[in-house]
């Protein structure tokens, strides 16, 4: 599937071709710091598949707790995530920022990591009330 996306400012934008099943939920803690959010979607796939469009973004540098490095790409205007990616032969696999993807409606996940950080009321959401806009 072929799509293409931006950061919140239109700063940094992007082409891609994906597979729409590697599109996936992580709800590990740094994801959740990382977004201020209780996970984090994104969709997978081999550095080659991304062409950045726009201008480049920022890099920062994560150390995991398996003293691994992880890249995360940022827009340096606006702050949106967008890309995040690791060293060595990590470095073969990108993953898009779900919420950066233009066509993101149309990417469901499907499958979830790290549930063991998962919060006790994920999947709940459904049940709560909501306005179409506020």
């Amino acid at each position: 599937m072929r799509i293409d996306g931006q950061c919140h400012c239109g700063f940094v934008t992007y082409e891609a071709e994906i597979d729409p099943d590697q599109v996936s939920i992580c709800h590990c803690t740094d994801c959740q710091r990382l977004t201020g959010s209780p996970y984090r979607v994104t969709a997978s796939v081999p550095r080659t598949a991304v062409r950045l469009t726009g201008n480049p973004p920022k890099l920062y540098t994560k150390t995991a707790d398996s003293g691994r490095s992880r890249l995360q790409y940022f827009c340096p205007e606006c702050g949106s995530p967008l890309f995040t990616t690791g060293t060595g032969a990590d470095a073969e696999t990108w993953g898009i920022r779900w919420g950066s993807i233009s066509q993101r409606a149309a990417l469901r996940p499907t499958r979830q990591i790290w549930c063991r950080s998962a919060v006790d009321w994920f999947g709940e959401t459904a049940a709560l009330p909501g306005a179409p806009r506020d």
